[in-house]
């Protein structure tokens, strides 16, 4: 990130190899202007008075005081054929308001320089699925991106420290971990062009009228969308308006859901989907595998397998099934169960290696219906055969689940091969096999539980 970007997104001056002040960039651009060469057009954001200095003006969100809250202003209203097509794609139809919870559940932080200040805290419902993938993004941000980097990797900070963050730092990494998924899903829509996502925020005016083909719900009706070419521009925007995303009984959830699909495509989610399912969100408890998938990788396939498959036979052509395209940053663990409700009219899919083996420690885990975030803080865990022997893992939920267990993948002779219908195994403990086969598991802390901590 360059120091101007720098000075624009952390509100601060921003150190080069010389004091790169206010004045220092004002008379910069009054010099390029009088020789005659390309503006940065970001230098605009400094002052309205140097915007008087050229005859196009670009918009971006400027340096206000905390607290702040300014108003959705620009971008383009929403039609009332893209609001029905948004829900259908979404939930299914239009003429039916979505589920309660979608309206009502922002993005919300735990207390900061708490034990749990890294979690997001929400009630255990459909938006579940959509908050683990969230949730394993802020993790990946704290422990390892923003981490400064050391030739053997290792920081002067214990790792836990970079768990208990301050408020401003939670803040920062949720408008970084929403940019980042945002950007997967439009990064990854097509190859011929250049990246492109959309935003969708919410406004006071309602643009598509109540209808027997449309129900109001409050929020779809009243967007307006918002494009960009660039990471930066979509973080400073994120960033500017992140309080939408975080108001009490808010729909930041609804939001961040819209702009992964708008970003993606409603066509192309539809081809994800490959006709295994008609809308994203399903009817179960803790929400769709397909949420998770879309903002693991982009697209919301229902297949967790390694690459493309063709599958067919004697009466059918080979039809080809898009799995897992590249490997992820952050993984993907499911345990079904043997409840066959669990996965009623989907077939169940095992992760192939690209979701089981992430680039860093960090996997989203569906356990019986069951979200939740399993992690580790050595980042050169899945690098390294020795780190990988033995270590410790974290498991959390948005509900305020957390436990620590110890995983321990050495030979043990005085014990008896593990077996996947093993009764005295907690679905936490089998789930953590389908990565770990043979692995010992001990359990510190907390009662082994899969979902939220019962009260």
């Amino acid at each position: 990130m360059d120091p101007l970007t720098r000075f624009l997104v952390y509100n601060k001056i921003p150190v080069s190899k010389y004091s790169m002040t206010y004045e220092a960039m004002r008379s910069e651009k009054k010099q390029q202007k009088q020789k005659g060469a390309e503006i940065d057009k970001r230098l605009l954001l400094l002052s309205p008075d140097l915007g008087r200095m050229s005859d196009e003006r670009v918009l971006y969100a400027r340096n206000r005081q905390p607290g702040a809250r300014p108003a959705v202003v620009g971008g383009t209203a929403i039609t009332e054929e893209l609001a029905g097509e948004l829900r259908i794609i979404a939930f299914g139809t239009a003429s039916c308001p979505p589920r309660g919870e979608w309206i009502h559940t922002p993005l919300v932080m735990r207390p900061s320089e708490q034990p749990l200040a890294y979690g997001l805290a929400a009630q255990r419902n459909g938006t579940r699925s959509l908050l683990s993938a969230l949730q394993a993004h802020i993790i990946k941000w704290l422990l390892f991106d923003s981490r400064p980097m050391t030739k053997d990797n290792k920081s002067a900070e214990p790792p836990e420290s970079y768990l208990r963050p301050s408020e401003e730092r939670q803040e920062e990494a949720l408008w970084r971990a929403c940019s980042e998924v945002i950007w997967r899903c439009g990064d990854g829509s097509t190859s011929q062009t250049e990246a492109k996502v959309t935003v969708a925020l919410p406004t006071t005016t309602a643009y598509v009228q109540h209808s027997p083909q449309y129900y109001q719900d409050g929020i779809t009706e009243m967007l307006h969308l918002f494009e960009f070419k660039s990471l930066e521009d979509l973080q400073i925007f994120i960033k500017r308006y992140l309080y939408l995303f975080q108001t009490e009984d808010g729909s930041g959830s609804l939001l961040l859901l819209y702009a992964c699909i708008l970003s993606r495509g409603c066509e192309n989610v539809k081809k994800d989907l490959d006709g295994k399912l008609t809308y994203l969100v399903s009817t179960q408890v803790e929400g769709s595998l397909n949420v998770a998938t879309l903002l693991l990788t982009g697209r919301a396939t229902p297949y967790l397998h390694n690459g493309v498959q063709y599958v067919g036979d004697e009466d059918h052509y080979a039809m080809p099934q898009f799995g897992v395209l590249s490997r992820s940053s952050v993984g993907l663990l499911v345990w079904y169960g043997n409840e066959d409700g669990v996965t009623k009219n989907v077939t169940k899919q095992n992760p192939g290696s690209r979701l089981k083996t992430p680039a860093l420690p960090i996997w989203v885990t569906c356990c019986s219906g069951h979200y939740g975030v399993l992690f580790n803080t050595n980042r050169e865990l899945l690098r390294n055969y020795h780190a990988e022997r033995r270590f410790d893992i974290h498991y959390y939920t948005c509900g305020g689940c957390h436990v620590l267990l110890n995983v321990d993948t050495r030979a043990h002779e005085d014990l008896a091969p593990l077996r996947n219908d093993d009764i005295t195994a907690t679905p936490l403990e089998k789930l953590i096999h389908t990565k770990w086969q043979e692995a010992k598991i001990t359990w510190s802390g907390a009662v082994p539980f899969a979902g939220d901590s019962p009260n």
